[in-house]
């Protein structure tokens, strides 16, 4: 089963506006290209399904854009793995869980009670290293390996 990239997010710097993407190079050192957080951690690359956002939305009763979440890539159609290790296919990138991506206080700042709405089962997403590297755009599509 396979999903799809339906959203694409790089922020330069700290509390830098969010940039969207349609397309984005993806390096094992850096991430997502000219995203800052690549650089300063094994956390490489974030990814939140658009089925988990919309669920904790639904929580809330609230309808938020998924760049709320900050994630660099938002999925469609294919329910993220929550575990350690496991890996994922987009296009010819090659992403490993290492790890959740838990909700932090910025979530409740963005949207009272989010936070408590992303923590159950993984739904704030997905935080990946980069194990093969190369080119992804929007559409492409998403596959657990």
């Amino acid at each position: 089963m396979s999903g799809k990239v339906i959203g694409i997010l790089r922020k330069e710097k700290p509390r830098a506006e969010p940039e969207l993407l349609s397309a984005a190079d993806v390096s094992i050192e850096r991430g997502i290209d000219g995203d800052f957080r690549g650089t300063h951690s094994e956390n490489k690359v974030t990814l939140v399904s658009i089925e988990d956002w919309n669920a904790a939305c639904a929580e809330l009763d609230r309808d938020l854009p998924w760049t709320t979440r900050r994630a660099n890539l938002c999925t469609q159609g294919i329910a993220l793995p929550k575990h350690k290790g496991a890996q994922l296919r987009i296009g010819v990138v090659v992403l490993e869980v290492i790890d959740e991506t838990a909700p932090c206080i910025v979530m409740e700042r963005a949207s009272r009670g989010l936070k408590a709405a992303l923590t159950p089962d993984w739904r704030g997403g997905i935080s990946c290293t980069v194990r093969e590297p190369g080119a992804i755009a929007l559409g492409d599509a998403v596959e657990v390996i």
